[in-house]
């Protein structure tokens, strides 16, 4: 199934024979990519934030609390693609 791009001749965005499951798959790569990106800076602030905390248990709790929002949120969209995945088998439809 291929999709088409979108046609900016007129006003605003024009998918002809897209559907919604078609324009979903085409954007979820760029999701990965986001969260990938999201994860490993909270993974960096996070850590800046371990260690400039100089002791400080309010700006570690911080900073750990960084560390595992990123590593939360991340898994949860880990855990939605395989969910979907699973759905595929389990029911015989394509989603991705």
């Amino acid at each position: 199934m291929a999709v088409t791009l979108p046609d900016y001749s007129g006003t605003g965005f024009k998918f002809s024979g897209a559907t919604l499951g078609s324009v979903v798959s085409a954007l979820l790569p760029y999701v990965y990519v986001f969260a990938g990106l999201a994860l490993l800076i909270m993974l960096i602030w996070g850590g800046i934030t371990l260690m400039t905390a100089a002791g400080d248990p309010g700006k570690t709790k911080d900073g750990y609390g960084k560390i595992t929002a990123g590593l939360i949120g991340f898994a949860i969209i880990f855990v939605a693609y395989f969910v979907a995945q699973i759905l595929e088998v389990v029911l015989m439809i394509k989603i991705l």
